[in-house]
């Protein structure tokens, strides 16, 4: 792993490099340490509405950087009820602390069960291991 590669245990993964901390019936998601160094430096974030719903395995938000346009796939389904201004604002954010400051969006989930299908920490290092 890189000096500033880390993967939180609280959160879960998914596969496409997205992660959810799960709150009671809320989520809050993002993308992990290992896509935000893939992209490079992001240079645009575009957000679903506040209201509007997500899919799991499904697309729900793109993120731009000097390299590439990239879509971010929603790891659980849900309602958007909050989108992160300041990675709006300042899409670095996402880049410099990408499970704190820079996360995406909070959801209201539609099937909390979802989570279940989700890599917990040490499996999510397997996974990335293997890339």
């Amino acid at each position: 792993m890189a000096a500033n590669e880390s993967y939180p245990d609280d959160l879960r993964y998914h596969p496409e490099h997205d992660w959810a901390r799960i709150e009671g019936d809320e989520a809050v998601l993002g993308i992990t340490w290992y896509a935000q160094d893939a992209l490079g430096e992001l240079v645009h974030y575009e957000a679903p509405e506040t209201g509007a719903t997500v899919t799991k395995d499904s697309a729900y938000a793109e993120v731009e950087s000097v390299k590439a346009v990239s879509d971010v796939i929603a790891p659980l389904s849900g309602e958007v009820l909050d989108v992160n201004q300041k990675a709006l604002d300042e899409p670095e954010t996402i880049n410099e602390d990408p499970y704190g400051a820079g996360w995406l969006v909070r959801i209201r989930l539609s099937d909390p069960g979802e989570a279940d299908g989700l890599m917990d920490v040490e499996a999510y290092k397997s996974h990335v291991a293997e890339q």
